[in-house]
């Protein structure tokens, strides 16, 4: 299997999930996503994906600063519909990483380990997503702007060529070579495409 170099530096997402250790699924709850694992599952690498990835990140690591952020217990709230724009895509990331789901999560063990209901569109909020843990109350918005990492000129012009069937092998791989390109910038200059506030 081969994919773009920088994933595998790409900072992991360790989580706590209670419900994973009492089924047999991972010692001590504890396992980690990494960026591989959510491109696998979009199906894509793009600036939409990597933004559901790093807005996911930062928001955890403020909520849980003294600890690893517990899967499951965790709401998230969109200020789109979910079938507005990129909320479809990016639900889907953050829904893999902290298990909140909108109605079709897990519905829990003897009124434990519900998952569901703890996602939610068209919310009253102005930021990308609020994150808010379950346990205290604590939350916080998250806004993702990546128009400062710009694309290559030669973006456009290429995805004409491919989208009107008229690129050639060597172009469609620069496409995407130039597509991955701004995708890794974005991550390196994620502390000017990202800010978390705390509520």
């Amino acid at each position: 299997m081969n994919y773009p170099e920088f994933f595998k530096s790409l900072e992991v997402i360790k989580v706590l999930d209670p419900l994973s250790n009492i089924l047999g699924a991972f010692e001590m709850g504890i396992y980690e996503f990494n960026y591989l694992d959510v491109v696998k599952s979009a199906g894509h690498s793009c600036p939409t994906v990597a933004g559901a990835y790093l807005i996911t990140s930062e928001a955890l690591k403020v909520l849980y600063s003294n600890g690893l952020a517990v899967r499951g217990e965790i709401k998230v709230e969109f200020k789109e519909e979910l079938q507005d724009g990129v909320s479809g895509v990016i639900s889907n990331v953050v829904s893999q990483i902290t298990g909140a789901t909108d109605k079709s999560g897990f519905k829990g063990l003897s009124g434990k380990f519900a998952r569901h209901s703890l996602m939610s569109f068209n919310s009253n909020i102005s930021s990308s997503a609020r994150f808010t843990r379950v346990d205290n109350g604590k939350s916080v918005d998250v806004y993702y702007d990546p128009s400062s990492v710009a694309p290559s000129p030669n973006i456009n012009p290429l995805m004409q060529k491919i989208m009107g069937g008229l690129a050639d092998p060597k172009e469609i791989k620069e496409f995407g070579e130039l597509w991955q390109d701004r995708v890794k910038r974005i991550f390196e200059n994620s502390s000017s495409v990202i800010r978390v506030v705390e509520l």
